[in-house]
């Protein structure tokens, strides 16, 4: 997939809805590709590596639309569905997209961990709130999806991820606990720092799972020290050894996904 090619269909696609962009700023070509309509008050998230390892990645688009939109009702610091044109998500020349309010910040500046696990609990109480439906195995869905499309490329590499997918699941039930949906990838990349404070984004892997996900999401090293030390920075209300389990998930998803950057 190529990035331009994911640009120029997400030009053409305002332009019909009267959104003019001549000068697009790609802020990330990752996971999605992300792009400022300039001079458009628009930013299109168009699917890239996701809709390989998603089949109904237009699904977490919407979930990421439909939990904005939410918390923007609630008073939370989001960034917001585009009411420029239809937020979408769209099918447009092949892309899977959807369309959110350019928010200014600093692309520069970042909250630290403990920051981001401070804030955290307000996010959670609101989003206990949210009625719409949800995904129940969130990380694990990503997994298997991964492993059956690096599977189908030939990859040679799978058993041991394979190996290991089986042993936490066998575990998945004991750790799947005081669920309740989640932001889904609260790291602090995922807060924008503007000049009103920090501003959330991105809740496209919002799922109904544990709150020691999230915390996984931000604990910075594995082992039972780095789960305590978020867990007290959180304030509490957590088992670090949930903590533990689910950053061990998320580390074999980052391998597996690794290993799609490689080979796609």
């Amino acid at each position: 997939m190529s990035a331009s090619a994911a640009v120029s269909a997400a030009v053409s696609l305002a332009a019909s809805h009267g959104v003019m962009c001549d000068d697009p700023d790609v802020l990330s070509t990752g996971s999605n590709v992300i792009v400022h309509l300039r001079p458009a008050p628009v930013v299109a998230r168009i699917a890239a590596r996701t809709a390989l390892v998603r089949p109904l990645v237009a699904g977490h688009f919407a979930r990421d639309l439909s939990v904005s939109a939410f918390l923007d009702s609630r008073g939370v610091p989001v960034v917001t569905p585009s009411a420029e044109l239809p937020a979408g998500p769209q099918l447009h020349d092949g892309f899977v997209m959807s369309f959110s309010t350019y928010v200014p910040h600093f692309a520069d500046v970042e909250l630290s961990r403990p920051d981001v696990l401070k804030l955290l609990p307000g996010l959670h109480a609101e989003l206990r709130l949210y009625e719409g439906a949800l995904p129940v195995r969130g990380p694990l869905d990503d997994v298997d999806h991964t492993l059956a499309y690096l599977d189908g490329l030939g990859v040679p590499e799978l058993e041991a991820f394979r190996s290991r997918r089986d042993e936490l699941l066998a575990s998945w039930d004991a750790h799947y606990n005081d669920v309740q949906p989640l932001h889904g990838d609260s790291h602090y990349g995922n807060l924008l720092m503007t000049s009103g404070g920090p501003v959330w984004n991105d809740f496209e892997d919002t799922w109904l799972g544990p709150i020691a996900w999230d915390l996984a999401c931000l604990a910075g090293a594995r082992g039972s020290e780095a789960a305590h030390r978020a867990v007290e920075v959180y304030g509490g209300g957590v088992s670090p050894a949930d903590v533990e389990f689910w950053l061990e998930v998320r580390v074999l998803f980052g391998g597996l996904w690794g290993l799609l950057m490689e080979h796609s």
